[in-house]
């Protein structure tokens, strides 16, 4: 029997929920981005409760409360705040402004819950790093192509029972589709708001190399950021990459870009590469492309074999009752604290470090 078939490769029990209605209790702030969405439907299977939504914009509050319609409308921030109900508040703020919600929320006694990138400058993350080991609050984000991808969480239970023995590179490919500039707001072309294509799309795949390779640090040897075809918007990266050298040896790479083309069916054809000394794991998250065979496929290569594993449905998202019990317990079982900063300040830092590549750079070198 191959080994991933045998007891110790199967998966994990689907999660249930780890909470009655009422036992944790969360809000829903500043709702720039529809990630909020994917956080708060997070939350809610795990069993929380939804009490309150707050934004400034009564349009983006209208359209939260037609997905989530029992939740209340706060009329400020200050109301969730006062409220001792609240366990925890899950923000989705534009980049730049999330530090400052969070720091918001963990002066006000309560956990803070964060889209992706959790931050984009250095300043911030010392400013969140202080604010954390002094009050023990959380600062726990939503690095959603790991903990909200059934193939993702599956490779990493595979990973951690030797399915490909030690993992020594990591690749993490993260395309995206722009779209319709118009659809996008202005912030999102402004890199001092969103931070830089490293910093923002890039957090993702940082968070995947600490993670499948077991490192608690890691060097960026080089990276490159680029605006190849969008002129119009000056600040917009559409392109970057990141070589990084992890602090237990293994290695990585990011290419993150803004190029997924119109043909594709889905927003990106996101995919990550584990190679271990016993195997490798190939993981298509979003497609599986030319086939209907839809998301959620992991590809799994050893001494027993090759084998395609649809992931959808086997493993659910055992990230969110864990936070909620990490909320209620004060452990570290989702995610711990510098795990989810240190993968922040590898985005900010590669973002920092970056080349820019010009177009009279690529012609000189051509």
């Amino acid at each position: 029997m191959p080994k991933s078939e045998g007891a110790a490769y199967a998966p994990s029990p689907m999660p249930r929920p780890v909470v009655e209605d009422g036992e944790f209790v969360f809000a829903a702030a500043h709702l720039d981005h529809g990630h909020i969405n994917g956080m708060t439907e997070g939350l809610l299977g795990a069993g929380g409760t939804l009490k309150w939504v707050f934004d400034s914009d009564p349009a983006k509050v209208a359209t939260f409360r037609e997905k989530f319609p029992q939740v209340q409308v706060a009329r400020s921030e200050d109301e969730i705040f006062e409220d001792d109900s609240v366990h925890l508040v899950a923000g989705a703020a534009v980049t730049s402004e999330r530090a400052a919600l969070g720091l918001r929320t963990i002066a006000a006694g309560k956990d803070y819950f964060t889209d992706k990138a959790p931050l984009t400058t250095f300043g911030q993350l010392a400013a969140v790093r202080e604010a954390t080991e002094r009050t023990g609050r959380k600062y726990a984000v939503y690095y959603s192509e790991r903990i909200h991808v059934e193939a993702a969480v599956l490779a990493g239970q595979f990973v951690e029972r030797g399915a490909i023995g030690r993992v020594m590179e990591v690749i993490g490919l993260g395309p995206h589709r722009l779209g319709d500039p118009d659809t996008r707001p202005a912030w999102f072309f402004e890199k001092e708001k969103y931070g830089g294509i490293l910093c923002d799309i890039g957090s993702h795949n940082f968070e995947q190399i600490l993670y499948y390779t077991g490192a608690k640090d890691a060097e960026i040897v080089s990276a490159s950021i680029a605006n190849y075809a969008h002129p119009d918007f000056p600040e917009l990266d559409d392109y970057g990459d990141a070589h990084v050298i992890t602090d237990n040896g293994s290695t990585g790479f990011v290419r993150v870009d803004w190029f997924t083309p119109d043909g594709l069916r889905t927003w990106g054809d996101g995919r990550t590469i584990l190679l271990g000394t016993e195997g490798y794991i190939e993981l298509r998250k979003y497609t599986n492309i030319a086939t209907d065979q839809g998301p959620g496929h992991l590809f799994l290569v050893n001494d027993d074999g090759e084998q395609h594993i649809n992931a959808t449905g086997t493993v659910g998202y055992p990230f969110f009752g864990e936070l909620i019990l990490d909320c209620l317990n004060r452990t570290e079982t989702a995610m711990t604290q510098e795990h989810a900063l240190k993968a922040a300040e590898l985005s900010v830092r590669a973002q920092a470090l970056a080349r820019v590549l010009t177009p009279s750079d690529l012609a000189n070198a051509l």
